[in-house]
C-alpha cells in the first residue's frame, strides 16, 4: 500500500477514450455517493470512476469497486485501508488502495480527473474540495462544510484554478438552474431581488415546544421525504440544514443575507425559486430525488437520462407554503446570525454543530440541546477575519473542544 503521489503514466495507458470523463467521488459509500454512481451506471459511454473513498466503510467501498472497477480506493483510516487491501487481493480486484487525508487531496487533483463529486461529510471534505479547485477541476459540490467554513477561500481557489462550480444540494441547484447563464456579481444587475430557498420543515415542522423537547432519535431520522445520511437527516430536523444552506447560498450567488429567505414547503416539489425585480418568480419543480440535481451537474449545460420519475402534479394535488418559526427551529436564526457576523463565525456554528448531532445521535443530550449547545459556544468564541485554511482548522479544533466541554457540563 503506498501513499507516494500517484503516477500519472501509469494511469495514462489505461485511458481509452478521450472523450470519456473520469469521475472522483469523494464519500462514494453515503447517500450521494451511490446516487452519483447509479446515474453514472446509465451513461456508461460518457463516464467511467476513476477512485472512489470513503471513511471506514470497507464492506461498502469494497462492494463498489467490485461493481464500478476504480483505478484507486481511498481510506480515510489506515487500518480500513489495509483491510480492504487484503481483501481486493483475496478477490482479485486490481483496484489500488490509499489512504490518509494527503491520498483525498491526490484523487481529487490528480490530472486524469475531469470532474469531482465533493460529498464527504462535515470538515473532512475541506481539503480535497480546495485540492480539487487548485486544479481546475469540475466540482460537484454537495459537502455544505467547505462553503460554509471557508466559502471566500474556496470561492478564491475556484477562480484562481479556473474550476467549474455546480452546486448539488437540490436548493442551490435549483437556483442555479433559474438564474441566467451568464452570471454578473451582483444579483440587482441581473435584474434579480432576491432567492428563495425552500424546505420541507422536516418531521417536526408543526410539532410544539413541548412535543420538540421530547423528540427521539429515532424520531428525528425520519424525515418524511428525502432519504439522506443520519447528519444531515438530524440536521433537515432542526433546520440547521437550511440555516447551512442560507449561508452556502451567500457564497455560491453573491446574495447578502437579506436576499436569501426560507420558505417552508412540506411537499419538496418546488426545490427552491429566484425572484425578478419585474415581479418574475421562477422556480424548478421535481420529484425530491437527488439524481435530478446530480445528473444536471455531470452533464451540464447537457441534460440528461437521471432514473427520476416524472413529477403528476395532479397526484400531488397542491403545493403548501409557510414560514419557518424561529422560535421552534432556533438553528437557522443561528446561522443568519453567523453569516451577518462573517468571519469564522460560520465555521465556529459548524463544528458545535456537528458535536451537538454526534451527541444527540449517541443520545448524550436532548433534541432541543442542539442549538442550546451552538449558541453557547458561538458567545464564547472571538471571531476573527478568515485568513487561510490553517486558520480555521485551528477555529474549527477550538470549536469542538468548547462544545465538548459544554457537554462534560451538563453531565
Amino acid at each position: 500500500m503506498d501513499n507516494a503521489m500517484i503516477e500519472s503514466e501509469a494511469v495514462q495507458s489505461t485511458i481509452a477514450q478521450e472523450s470519456t470523463q473520469y469521475v472522483t467521488i469523494l464519500g462514494a459509500t453515503g447517500t450521494i455517493g451511490t446516487q452519483t454512481l447509479d446515474v453514472i451506471s446509465q451513461h456508461p459511454e460518457r463516464f467511467k470512476v476513476f477512485a472512489l473513498t470513503a471513511s471506514s466503510n470497507v464492506k461498502g467501498l469494497f462492494e463498489l469497486c467490485r461493481q464500478y472497477k476504480p483505478r484507486y480506493a481511498v481510506m480515510l483510516q489506515t487500518s480500513a485501508a489495509a483491510e480492504l487491501g487484503q481483501q481486493f487481493k483475496a478477490a482479485g480486484i486490481g483496484t489500488i488502495v490509499l489512504h490518509g487525508d494527503d491520498a483525498l487531496t491526490e484523487v481529487a487533483a490528480h490530472p486524469q480527473v475531469d470532474i469531482v463529486m465533493a460529498a464527504i461529510v462535515g470538515a473532512a471534505g475541506l481539503h480535497p474540495a480546495m485540492a480539487a479547485a487548485r486544479a481546475g477541476k469540475r466540482i460537484l459540490l454537495a459537502n455544505k462544510e467547505t462553503l460554509v467554513m471557508a466559502g471566500n477561500l474556496f470561492m478564491q481557489a475556484v477562480e484562481e484554478g479556473g474550476a467549474t462550480l455546480l452546486p448539488i444540494d437540490s436548493e442551490h441547484n435549483a437556483i442555479f438552474q433559474v438564474m441566467p447563464r451568464q452570471r454578473s456579481k451582483a444579483l440587482a444587475d441581473m435584474g434579480i431581488k432576491r432567492v428563495l430557498l425552500t424546505a420541507s420543515g422536516g418531521p417536526f415542522r408543526t410539532a410544539s415546544l413541548q412535543e420538540l423537547s421530547a423528540v427521539t432519535r429515532t424520531q428525528a431520522l425520519n424525515h418524511p421525504n428525502w432519504v439522506m445520511g443520519p447528519k444531515i437527516t438530524i440536521d433537515s430536523a432542526t433546520m440547521m440544514n437550511k440555516g447551512l444552506e442560507v449561508i452556502e447560498a451567500h457564497w455560491l450567488f453573491n446574495a447578502a443575507a437579506d436576499q436569501i429567505d426560507v420558505v417552508v414547503h412540506p411537499q419538496s416539489v418546488i426545490h427552491s425559486m429566484v425572484e425578478y425585480s419585474d415581479g418574475s418568480v421562477l422556480a424548478q419543480l421535481g420529484n425530491p430525488d437527488m439524481r435530478t440535481p446530480i445528473a444536471y451537474g455531470l452533464g451540464y449545460p447537457d441534460r440528461l437520462v437521471s432514473g427520476v420519475s416524472s413529477l403528476d402534479l395532479l397526484k400531488i394535488g397542491r403545493l403548501d407554503f409557510c414560514a419557518p418559526d424561529p422560535v421552534r427551529f432556533p438553528c437557522l436564526r443561528l446561522a443568519y446570525e453567523a453569516l451577518n457576523t462573517g468571519g469564522t463565525a460560520p465555521a465556529i456554528l459548524n463544528a458545535a454543530n456537528e458535536i451537538a448531532v454526534e451527541a444527540f445521535l449517541a443520545e448524550r443530550i436532548g433534541f432541543m440541546d442542539i442549538p442550546s449547545l451552538i449558541e453557547s459556544v458561538l458567545s464564547i468564541s472571538q471571531i476573527e477575519e478568515v485568513i487561510s485554511i490553517e486558520q480555521l482548522v485551528s477555529v474549527d479544533t477550538g470549536a469542538r473542544r468548547a462544545a465538548k466541554r459544554w457537554l462534560e457540563k451538563q453531565g
